[in-house]
């Protein structure tokens, strides 16, 4: 009993700080299963940690979609594009030693914060992106604030790709990269791109955790159960974390990640190469 309520609140921990950084919390849930859960291997655990950011990201995509700041179209063709890496990464995943994946896991992680933290922040106007494949956006939502950004298609779906690949080896990343890169990269508001993320996770993550439903990553058994109750909690969290995104200022969205990131990534060396 005991047990099951530490994985709610686990849960609902997860939830809120995914729902905040568009990032769908698996970059928090991956490392906490890798420690709790030391004999199980990574498909397993990248297995549990996709099933809670469906059901985790999902929530949060449902509370956007109220505020009205979801990108759907931009949305959906990155879901597309995430199939054929979300197939591959989850069957890679399978033959990758657990120490290998930690630490390729923990290097992504702490190459995204990095970069986060030393870039230089452009405060000055951008010329709007024109020319073949440039995409225009206009977004009004619920409060009546105007978000325009224009973007090239293809560098939104090469990006797709790469974060369907990442989601499916390591159960994370995709989400925690995606608004950093939409932002960056494509030049999306933050706010647009962190509502945007959480529906495109949704749907990313729900085609990688089929796919390790059908490899045999994930026991329906034992492992969904546990990833039910985490999710349980990862929902209400979800819609909790929405909400308070609209209290949070874009640059402190991405200066909490930055930092979340490096102390996670810092988090998961120590614990599997010091002991």
């Amino acid at each position: 009993m005991l047990e099951a309520v530490l994985l709610v609140l686990l849960g609902l921990g997860v939830g809120v700080f995914g729902a905040v950084v568009g990032a769908g919390g698996g970059f928090l849930l991956v490392p906490v299963l890798l420690v709790a859960y030391p004999d199980r291997d990574p498909a397993t655990v990248t297995a549990m940690s996709l099933a809670v950011v469906f059901a985790n990201a999902s929530s949060g995509a449902i509370a956007y979609a109220w505020q009205k700041r979801i990108d759907y179209r931009s949305g959906l063709w990155w879901a597309l594009a995430a199939i054929p890496g979300a197939l591959g990464g989850a069957l890679l995943v399978g033959i990758i030693p657990r120490p290998v994946f930690v630490l390729v896991f923990a290097v992504a992680l702490a190459g995204v914060g990095t970069h986060l933290i030393v870039r230089r922040q452009f405060r000055g106007y951008r010329e709007p992106i024109s020319g073949r494949g440039a995409i225009s956006r206009r977004i009004r939502d619920r409060r009546g604030q105007n978000f325009f950004y224009t973007f090239r298609l293809w560098h939104g779906l090469s990006i797709a790709g790469a974060m369907g690949f990442v989601s499916g080896l390591l159960g994370a990343g995709g989400g925690v990269l995606q608004v950093p890169l939409l932002t960056i990269v494509l030049r999306f508001p933050v706010h647009i791109a962190t509502a945007t993320s959480q529906f495109a996770y949704a749907l990313i993550a729900l085609e990688a955790t089929i796919v390790h439903l059908v490899t045999g990553g994930l026991r329906l058994e034992a492992d969904l159960a546990e990833a039910a109750l985490i999710a349980a909690g990862a929902i209400a969290g979800a819609q909790l974390g929405a909400r308070l995104a609209l209290r949070v200022r874009g640059a402190t969205i991405l200066r909490v990640l930055s930092a979340a990131l490096l102390l996670v990534a810092i988090w998961l060396v120590v614990d599997t190469f010091a002991a």
